[in-house]
């Protein structure tokens, strides 16, 4: 075993030291959010964002948490980011696989034609016409999630991927009588874990951001996601502030900077969740020793 030097020791405290204080300068704008979404109006008007409430207050949570409207678009939401991501992947890793494999036939002609969609779109007055008239879909929670159940451009990440995991693992397999589904779901998966954490991610952060569908297809409130409830909670506020503004109420101000802050906080809090599931496979190399020479 070898010893470590004093200059040694000293470096790497040096470097602790240097990434404790860079996380907790990342951290600080988070907190500031979070204590003034707690504060008064006034407080943050008047002085301004702080790490620690100038004048607590929990209006701006009142306002958002006022009905029962808020928990069913938590409920819309999280039924799509689970449903959808769960499908997305489905959806994604198969087309991968198979795009991956060079003995597929047509293989360049459907990436060509995947590719393509990258590039070109018909618009949306095309696919507000095809989804609402010719699929049916509008004012349907599954609006939020089929027309997103594939994105090329992760698809084309988890092609890359699992073209570069080593062929003689299936060439093996093959060997022992495997066939290629055998092959995908006992061998290609398990040692692609850390891809397949990094696209499921980017499904789940998709999903649970959508509003912009919402806003084109659904009008039924109780089917509205929480990213478009609270955009609309946000406008409302602003209208009632203008409003105050113009009719001149005395000592009355409008929660407006402390309920978007507070938006903030409701939407991104339950996401962050995900990152300590999902860390271990970020930083974890399962392709190593997978492939004995």
């Amino acid at each position: 075993m070898i010893k470590e030097s004093g200059g040694d020791r000293l470096l790497k405290g040096f470097i602790y030291i240097a990434l404790t204080l860079m996380a907790l300068y990342c951290l600080v704008p988070f907190v500031s959010v979070i204590s003034s979404s707690l504060s008064s109006e006034a407080s943050v008007l008047r002085d301004g964002y702080s790490i620690f409430p100038k004048e607590f207050s929990v209006s701006a949570y009142k306002l958002i948490f006022k009905d029962d409207t808020i928990y069913k678009a938590y409920g819309v939401t999280s039924f799509v980011t689970v449903v959808g991501t769960m499908l997305a992947m489905v959806v994604t890793c198969c087309m991968a696989y198979a795009l991956s494999i060079r003995t597929l036939k047509y293989r360049n002609g459907i990436n060509f034609y995947v590719y393509f969609t990258m590039l070109f779109h018909g618009g949306l007055v095309a696919n507000y016409l095809l989804i609402s008239k010719y699929l049916g879909m509008k004012d349907s929670i599954w609006v939020l999630i089929i027309p997103a159940l594939i994105s090329p451009w992760n698809m084309f990440l988890l092609r890359n991927f699992f073209k570069s995991v080593d062929e003689s693992l299936a060439e093996s397999a093959k060997i022992d009588g495997a066939n290629d589904l055998y092959i995908f779901y006992k061998i290609i998966l398990p040692i692609s874990m850390p891809a397949l954490a990094t696209i499921g991610l980017f499904y789940a952060m998709g999903f649970w951001n959508k509003w912009f569908e919402a806003m084109l297809y659904i009008s039924d409130h109780d089917k509205f996601p929480l990213q478009y409830l609270v955009m609309r909670i946000m406008n409302n506020a602003e209208f009632a502030n203008q409003l105050s503004s113009q009719i001149n109420l005395p000592n009355y101000v409008v929660p407006t900077l402390t309920t978007r802050l507070a938006t903030t906080v409701v939407t991104i809090g339950p996401i962050i969740f995900l990152y300590p599931f999902l860390q271990k496979y970020f930083v974890k190399g399962l392709m190593v020793g997978a492939v004995k020479g």
